[in-house]
């Protein structure tokens, strides 16, 4: 007899076998990873408009009167910078060695609500950890996981056209809707965020309503975009994926997050005393590959300065060129030559700046 766990489903689960999607167990859950060709999905979102299902993604809800004082002490970046209703920050939540324990989306709601977005594989954990600190500080918070609703990111020069198209009337919304700002109507959530480079929105929904939802987008010209091309497209636009480019075993300024930490003010949070102490000796950068192989995660990276690893890698669709992201020694700069070990040869690399594509450019000579 099997004992193998479930796989966990999200509400569109249905829609997805429907429309062949090959499925995989990604952290647990039963997703797509492609529709047919991961390639021309990539292409879709870059051109025109893709849909994404992230309803493995833990929205969770923080109210009560201390919720800003409690933020302000959890993650890495200041929530302070958030006094509009809607607006949105990216950050690190971090355990007292400066490790990262999830990267997490925060929007300002109101000063007795703010909403969260975790990632799937550190669900539990974020919201275990996120108990006990509101326990050990007093606050009284109330911590309500929200898996009543689905997720779907609507990505691409053509977004905006496709959500007003499959819904008309919420360009009342999402018209003046800026970057990194949401807003609520009902139950119906609207984010203009994205983990592709491009424009787009992620919206979260009921997820009785979720299947209705994505037919009214795909039928308004939205293509369905599996985990495959969703990957590719956010290592071009130099996104950080937890479990690969970060984790509790390093901190965010060897990450390439030392933008989503604030130092500059006097606030504690947990992790701090540990990056104000460390001495750093990797840094993140970009690699290009100059010879012909394609660059994946863990591969040794060779620099004058010692060895590195490159965390994520892939042959980028947009450039037609393989790239990624690695941890090397400090002291390389762009436009410095390396080598990557690919099974038994030395391949050489560039160091670039990322980004490599945004907004449908590449950025990278």
């Amino acid at each position: 007899m099997s004992t193998q766990t479930a796989l966990k489903t999200t509400p569109l689960n249905a829609v997805h076998r429907e429309a062949g999607a090959k499925m995989v167990d990604f952290g647990g859950w039963d997703m797509p990873v492609n529709y047919g060709s991961q390639i021309e999905e990539h292409h879709a979102v870059r051109t025109g408009c893709g849909l994404f299902d992230v309803s493995h993604m833990l929205p969770l809800d923080v109210r009560g009167e201390n919720v800003r004082a409690f933020l302000r002490r959890l993650v890495a970046n200041n929530v302070d910078k958030l006094q509009s209703a809607g607006r949105a920050l990216y950050s690190c939540m971090l355990n007292e060695a400066g490790g990262v324990i999830d990267d997490l989306i925060i929007y300002f709601m109101d000063e007795s609500w703010f909403r969260l977005v975790v990632n799937a594989g550190t669900a539990e954990k974020d919201l275990a950890w996120m108990e006990k600190m509101n326990a050990e500080w007093g606050m009284g918070l109330t911590l309500t996981p929200r898996r009543d609703l689905a997720m779907v990111a609507i990505q691409g020069p053509k977004a905006a056209e496709v959500l007003n198209n499959a819904l008309p009337g919420v360009d009342l919304i999402t018209g003046n809707l800026k970057p990194f700002n949401a807003a609520a109507m009902g139950e119906m959530f609207v984010a203009r965020t994205g983990y592709t480079g491009e424009d787009g929105f992620e919206v979260m929904i009921l997820a009785k309503s979720a299947p209705m939802f994505w037919r009214a987008l795909s039928e308004a010209g939205g293509k369905p975009i599996g985990l495959g091309a969703r990957d590719t497209l956010r290592l071009e636009a130099g996104m950080n994926l937890y479990g690969q480019d970060m984790d509790e075993t390093q901190n965010p300024l060897e990450s390439g997050l030392a933008w989503t930490v604030d130092m500059k003010t006097e606030r504690d949070f947990v992790g701090r005393k540990a990056l104000e102490s460390s001495e750093l000796s990797k840094q993140m950068v970009g690699l290009v590959l100059l010879d012909k192989g394609v660059l994946r995660g863990h591969q040794k990276v060779l620099t004058k300065h010692g060895e590195g690893e490159i965390t994520s890698g892939t042959f980028s669709p947009t450039m037609q060129q393989s790239i990624a992201l690695a941890r090397i020694p400090m002291g390389i700069a762009p436009g410095e030559e390396v080598e990557v070990e690919i099974r038994d040869k030395k391949l050489r690399a560039k160091v670039v700046k990322y980004p490599f594509v945004r907004n449908g450019k590449i950025l990278v000579a």
